[in-house]
């Protein structure tokens, strides 16, 4: 098939960062981690309202038994990922610093699984927003925002594209490559559920090309399950650039169509769905199994063995540095994610959420912050900005709390994808002065 090559975003995406890639484990095959002992499954793992707890203490629960849910619209259910006693519902330590209701499962070691596991049928696009809603699906990539409002948009909305995101342009994460090398008919079946039920058009897989292996494996899959009516499925090769992957970049990068501020995708005909989501919507309709494990790349200069690995949601870091024959070293920082958006925690106590993709434990080297001098005005981090947003001048507002301003130039823009920061010869900490802003933004339009 052919394969449309865009080594530039067609011209036009701005900024971004020449990134190390570091796709240490971009090889590995996905290893199945045993369950353990006990999992701690967070109430809220997606952009939303919390789910409340649908269990006591006492009770069993199989794997895909509902232990959480909501009746907000823009919610996602929680499934039991291992067999076993509800053994607590405590507040536990959320990765953004607060505080999340959890449950607690003290695993049985059977890996019982729900009566209620079923194949589905799905014949409209009804069934298949709801099909995506009951299986606790969330963008895999990182955002977590349910799978089942994407799929339900505004009925003013005429949606034509849907681009399948394989970009995975942060350094070290490999889990949606592996998506791609050992599922990809499931990442096909899930594109053309998605593009039948939804009527679309044009559908394109969006790919960075220090990924050949799988743009070939994908090309090959296509061309075997071409339809009469032509090649329903297009592969976007992008070039290696970081934040490829971000949602907005992407829709300029392949389509060529802005979202302006404040703005959906859908509100430019587009729906963006990650590789693995995608897979995974596939994978619940044909077995009836719901999001309970998470693959993750474990990596960084202070692990012992690298790997990708599938693992029980609510798994703590520590029992995943035991299964990767712990640290070389005292660990430096442990960071849930790439290290670009990643969150750096302060100990091994978090847990594996649906939208974590990566766990990196760095040694105190690759830890150690550069330290920050005075901004030389040198304009790098505006040149980097995919945005183009000016993060010094944003910083200087936000210091004297100037609302209106922050407004008129765009702060809440800001995806916080770090470009800035990686660019700044000053090595100033730019990224969190813009956290930080939109923190003084939020504030002050709340008075």
């Amino acid at each position: 098939m052919k394969i449309k090559t865009v080594l530039s975003p067609n011209g036009h995406v701005h900024g971004g960062a020449k990134v190390p890639h570091r796709k240490n484990t971009s090889e590995f095959k996905t290893e199945i981690m045993p369950t353990p002992s006990t999992v701690t499954i967070p109430m809220q793992m997606h952009i939303g309202a919390p789910c409340e707890p649908t269990v006591k203490v006492g009770d069993k629960v199989k794997i895909g038994d509902i232990i959480g849910d909501s009746q907000a619209f823009v919610s996602a259910p929680v499934h039991a990922s291992v067999s076993g006693t509800v053994k607590s519902i405590i507040d536990f330590p959320a990765q953004n610093g607060g505080y999340i209701k959890a449950v607690v499962i003290e695993s049985d070691g059977q890996n019982e699984v729900s009566d209620s596991i079923i194949e589905k049928t799905v014949t409209s696009a009804a069934d298949l927003v709801s099909a995506a809603r009951e299986s606790g699906l969330v963008g895999l990539g990182g955002a977590g925002f349910p799978t089942h409002i994407k799929l339900s948009p505004k009925s003013d909305v005429r949606l034509d594209t849907l681009i399948i995101n394989a970009a995975e342009c942060e350094p070290y994460i490999t889990t949606d490559y592996r998506e791609c090398m050992e599922n990809s008919e499931d990442i096909l079946g899930g594109i053309y559920l998605v593009k039948k039920h939804l009527s679309i058009k044009n559908v394109y897989i969006a790919i960075e090309d220090n990924k050949p292996l799988a743009i070939k494996l994908l090309a090959e899959k296509i061309s075997a399950m071409r339809s009469e009516e032509g090649e329903p499925i297009r592969i976007v090769k992008l070039k290696s650039r970081y934040p490829q992957g971000a949602e907005k970049v992407l829709i300029q990068a392949v389509t060529k169509r802005k979202v302006p501020s404040g703005c959906l995708p859908a509100d430019v005909g587009c729906i963006v769905m990650n590789v693995t989501s995608v897979a995974l919507l596939h994978r619940f309709i044909k077995t009836g199994m719901p999001l309970v494990n998470k693959r993750i790349t474990v990596d960084g200069s202070a692990i012992n063995q690298p790997k990708n690995l599938l693992v029980p949601i609510g798994t703590s870091v520590s029992d995943i540095i035991e299964f990767c024959n712990g640290c070389k070293s005292i660990p430096g920082k442990i960071i849930m994610g790439g290290p670009m958006m990643g969150m750096a925690q302060p100990n091994l106590l978090p847990v594996i959420q649906k939208q974590n993709n990566a766990v990196l434990i760095l040694n105190k080297a690759d830890a150690t912050k550069k330290e920050e001098s005075a901004c030389i005005r040198c304009g790098r981090c505006v040149s980097a900005c995919p945005m183009n947003l000016m993060p010094t001048l944003i910083e200087r507002l936000a210091s004297i709390n100037d609302v209106e301003s922050l407004d008129r130039i765009g702060v809440t823009v800001c995806m916080e994808c770090g470009c800035c920061a990686f660019n700044c010869p000053a090595s100033r900490p730019l990224v969190q002065y813009m956290r930080n802003a939109k923190a003084v933004y939020r504030k002050g339009i709340k008075k």
